[in-house]
């Protein structure tokens, strides 16, 4: 196995630009492993088995979906601790499907020191200081990390990049995010759903300077005694109204919002741009969709907003050509470089998240990098 991974990175690296599956030979192929293989895993599996590489373990300790992954990957073995698989199988890749980020640390740290590069499910871990252990010991090992912060990496979003890069709204002033603002409006909903709107700010942005925030229970202003577990756990949540704004350089500044009234007055959930000549729209999903505002002066009768698809024709120079996610990661490893949805962005939105919940708690603005890394939710 070792002799074929060598092959394997090595014709990886001679290809910069796609990933032949000829990469692999005739049969060479990399070997990976599935911790949770539920839905997310079934899907990562497929992505790699098309990239050419070999399922040669399961760990999930629900059977029917172990036999699912079964049907698409028969010679796979089967475990219900990861922890064997890890030492008796030894993947070279391991993804970590589940969406409990409770126990991607742990998982994540004996995968690492198993010689295994990850991809994760999103959220990358409950708090800053999970990341940052994870991240350094990737670095000591020269592991890569990847987070499923996919939307990044789609077409549409590639596009609005480029086109914004260009100037097609002017100058970017302010960014107003708003979460799904289902049952799970408020902490839930930002650590599931808005730690990918805090990612898709900082692609337009950069790095966020500074945070102020309130977060409601039940119309008061949450305490670490609010703090609550969710079926899904990814570490504990507070609040069913969150009401945050982010810094940003050049003096760009963003809103992220998540309260159940607002649901139908908002709409979809995404991101707003407002520059100085025009506004644009991310309506996010799996397959997120793009839009542009044209804005007529008012009137005495008013004024209507023209919301329009953006059109690919209006992008001066094409954006850069993309791998797609489990391909980038893939690539990273071989050039030995970041992949794009990298496990660093992934803790950033992480952070982002804990600096609403201390900002709120404390009434004052929070700097970043944060200086506390621990959950300021976790002393309940």
């Amino acid at each position: 196995m070792k002799a074929d991974r060598r092959t394997f990175m090595a014709s990886l690296a001679a290809a910069p630009l796609f990933i032949p599956r000829t990469a692999w030979g005739a049969n060479d192929k990399l070997a990976y492993g599935i911790i949770g293989a539920g839905g997310r895993g079934r899907y990562l599996s497929r992505n790699f088995q098309k990239l050419g590489a070999q399922c040669v373990a399961v760990a999930e300790v629900y059977e029917p979906n172990t036999e699912l992954v079964l049907k698409d990957a028969p010679e796979a073995k089967t475990y219900a601790d990861y922890r064997e698989m890890l030492a008796k199988e030894r993947p070279h890749l391991v993804s970590i499907a589940m969406r409990q980020a409770d126990q991607h640390h742990a998982i994540g740290l004996a995968a690492l020191r198993a010689g295994a590069h990850l991809y994760f499910e999103k959220p990358f871990t409950t708090c800053p200081a999970e990341s940052d252990e994870l991240l350094a010991e990737a670095d000591k090992r020269g592991l890569k990390i990847a987070i499923a912060h996919t939307m990044r990496m789609t077409a549409p979003i590639v596009r609005l990049k480029q086109a914004l890069a260009e100037g097609l709204i002017g100058e970017l002033i302010e960014m107003r995010a708003f979460g799904k603002q289902d049952t799970r409006a408020g902490g839930e909903d930002m650590m599931v759903l808005g730690t990918h709107l805090f990612d898709l700010m900082r692609i337009f942005a950069g790095d966020p300077q500074s945070c102020t925030a309130r977060v409601l229970w039940q119309g008061r202003d949450i305490a670490v005694t609010d703090a609550r577990i969710v079926k899904d756990n990814v570490g504990p949540v507070a609040g069913d109204q969150v009401f945050a704004h982010f810094a940003f350089a050049k003096g760009v500044n963003a809103t992220f919002t998540s309260a159940g009234k607002l649901r139908e007055t908002v709409g979809h959930w995404g991101i707003e741009f407002f520059g100085s000549k025009g506004a644009a729209r991310i309506n996010c999903d799996i397959a997120p969709n793009v839009f542009v505002r044209t804005s007529p002066p008012w009137k005495p009768e008013g004024k209507t907003d023209d919301w329009k698809p953006l059109d690919p024709a209006l992008i001066k120079s094409p954006p850069p050509h993309n791998l797609g996610p489990v391909g980038d990661w893939l690539d990273a490893i071989a050039h030995k470089r970041e992949p794009e949805c990298s496990g660093r962005n992934g803790a950033w939105a992480v952070e982002m998240v804990m600096a609403v919940y201390h900002a709120a708690l404390s009434g004052k603005r929070v700097s970043f990098p944060l200086v506390e890394r621990k959950h300021p939710l976790a002393a309940a």
